[in-house]
C-alpha cells in the first residue's frame, strides 16, 4: 500500500471514530496493526488515533517497518476483540482481528464463524489465539 493510500485510510478511520466519539461516553478504542510474517501491535487507548499510533509503534519495535505495519482493524468503542491466527497450506500465516463485540461470547462466535470454512479456503490452521476486553486485558486459550 502506498504511503498516500495508508494516510487516507488512517484519516478515514480517525474521522469516523471522531464522529462517534462523543456518543461513546469515554469508552476506549482498540487498534490492531500487522506487518505480515514480521510483527504486530495491539493497543487500547482513549481514541482511535492514539490506539493506531501506539499499535504502529509496537509493530515497528517488534521488527516491522513503517511501510509494512498496516492497520488491520480498529473499533471505537473497542468492546471485546478476538485475534484469529490463520495459516495457509505451505506456511504463510496472518492474523484476522475482529473487534467491537458487546460480549465475550460474541467475539468468540466471530472467530468460530471466520474459521468455519477454513479447509475450503486452503487453511491448515485457523484458531482464536487471543481474546481482549475493552480495557486491553488479553486472555489466551483456553477461553473458559
Amino acid at each position: 500500500m502506498t504511503g498516500m493510500r495508508r494516510l487516507v485510510t488512517i484519516l478515514c478511520i480517525t474521522l469516523s471514530a471522531a464522529a462517534t466519539g462523543a456518543q461513546d461516553g469515554g469508552r476506549k478504542a482498540i487498534a490492531y496493526v500487522q506487518a505480515p510474517e514480521m510483527s504486530s501491535g495491539l493497543c487500547v487507548e482513549k481514541d482511535t488515533a492514539s490506539a493506531i499510533d501506539c499499535a504502529v509503534k509496537q509493530c515497528i519495535e517488534g521488527g516491522g517497518t513503517i511501510e509494512d505495519c498496516q492497520v488491520n482493524a480498529t473499533c471505537s468503542p473497542g468492546g471485546f476483540s478476538v485475534d484469529i491466527l490463520m495459516m495457509a497450506d505451505g506456511g504463510p500465516h496472518w492474523h484476522q482481528f475482529s473487534c467491537g463485540w458487546q460480549a465475550r461470547e460474541l467475539a468468540l462466535k466471530a472467530a468460530e464463524l471466520a474459521c468455519s470454512n477454513a479447509k475450503d479456503n486452503g487453511l491448515i490452521e485457523c484458531t482464536a489465539v487471543q481474546l481482549i476486553d475493552e480495557d486491553g486485558t488479553v486472555v489466551e486459550p483456553p477461553f473458559n
